[in-house]
């Protein structure tokens, strides 16, 4: 029989942690593939322990070794390899909560029969911070009807509301489909990951289950600022792929291209503070240059982001005005709790 859920763990030089995320998983039992996929790892045992998993969990646990390539490659990897019904991304950091994880395999077996297949099933997720007293939860029980069926025309997705690779399933049909291609030796391909397989997605289900731990704490951390800075032109690509891997203009119905064009905004806003941030001539040009990149493939987006309050704050002219932007912007990372 098919396995219901095929799950890929891109891993790179991971052995610290990677045990950790694979442990959370066996509860799936036979159902569940756990795809480890080394990814040319060469400066830790991942290689060996991937083969040591597999050995002790034959039928579940299959090491994938590749050259190095990134982690949309060892994603787009793991999605070629997979047999499942549907596809779940685990970075080998993160793990799954124990009690929430049943409930996520009964709604995808309940969702099985081709009638009744789900194009994504929603869940929560935890920025799980190292020091952070209060561990933020990003829901959704606002936006979404719960434990049921329901498309775009039912999903009100409000502010700091956005969809992550953490928080979603998909079909693997469908991103097979949508013909995903991640690129290789990117960062940030988690927002194209999420956001290109959008415009397929018709039947959805939300459950308010706290099901992914997002771990955010190592100083060499994508995620983290510092680093996010110095791998902006990764962060540039990523959102200029999203400029051109949708047309929007394109997209229905409404509430579906509304969120789309959102998501594009916050991504755009995040790359222009983080350049704003870093401050030389070169980052600001560089700033520019996205805006000009969108003003030319997506003028009717273009036209829509300017107008709003994001694209105002963010073309503030002056120190003032990059100040009063970077503040408005971390009074955001506080209320949202994100990094």
């Amino acid at each position: 029989m098919q396995k219901l859920l095929s799950i890929a763990i891109p891993s790179y030089n991971a052995a610290a942690y990677l045990e950790h995320a694979v442990s959370s998983l066996l509860p799936g039992g036979d159902e569940v593939e756990i795809l480890v996929v080394d990814d040319g790892s060469n400066k830790d045992n991942t290689a060996e322990l991937a083969d040591r998993l597999e050995q002790e969990h034959p039928g579940i646990v299959r090491a994938i070794h590749k050259p190095n390539g990134g982690h949309g490659d060892a994603v787009m990897t793991g999605l070629r390899e997979a047999t499942g019904l549907y596809f779940k991304v685990v970075d080998a950091d993160d793990w799954v909560d124990a009690e929430a994880y049943p409930k996520i395999l009964d709604a995808l077996r309940s969702h099985r029969e081709p009638a009744e297949q789900l194009d994504a099933l929603i869940s929560n997720y935890i920025y799980d911070k190292v020091g952070a007293t209060h561990k933020h939860v990003m829901q959704y029980r606002h936006a979404l009807p719960q434990n049921r069926v329901f498309g775009w025309d039912e999903a009100h997705f409000h502010t700091g509301e956005y969809l992550l690779m953490h928080s979603v399933i998909y079909r693997r049909q469908l991103l097979i489909d949508c013909k995903l291609d991640l690129p290789k030796h990117t960062f940030y391909v988690d927002e194209l990951y999420v956001y290109l397989p959008l415009p397929y997605v018709k039947r959805m289900m939300y459950l308010d289950v706290d099901f992914y731990h997002y771990f955010i704490g190592r100083d060499d951390q994508s995620v983290h600022e510092e680093v996010m800075i110095r791998r902006i032109d990764q962060a540039l690509r990523v959102n200029k792929l999203m400029i051109t891997g949708v047309d929007l203009t394109q997209v229905k119905p409404s509430a579906l291209k509304d969120y789309m064009t959102k998501y594009l905004e916050i991504v755009t806003t995040v790359s222009s503070v983080l350049l704003t941030k870093a401050g030389s001539d070169e980052h600001l040009a560089k700033k520019q240059e996205l805006w000009d990149f969108l003003k030319e493939k997506a003028p009717e987006t273009y036209r829509v982001l300017r107008r709003r309050l994001l694209g105002r704050l963010l073309h503030l002219k002056g120190k003032a005005g990059r100040r009063i932007m970077l503040t408005c912007y971390g009074i955001t990372q506080r209320i949202y709790g994100f990094n």
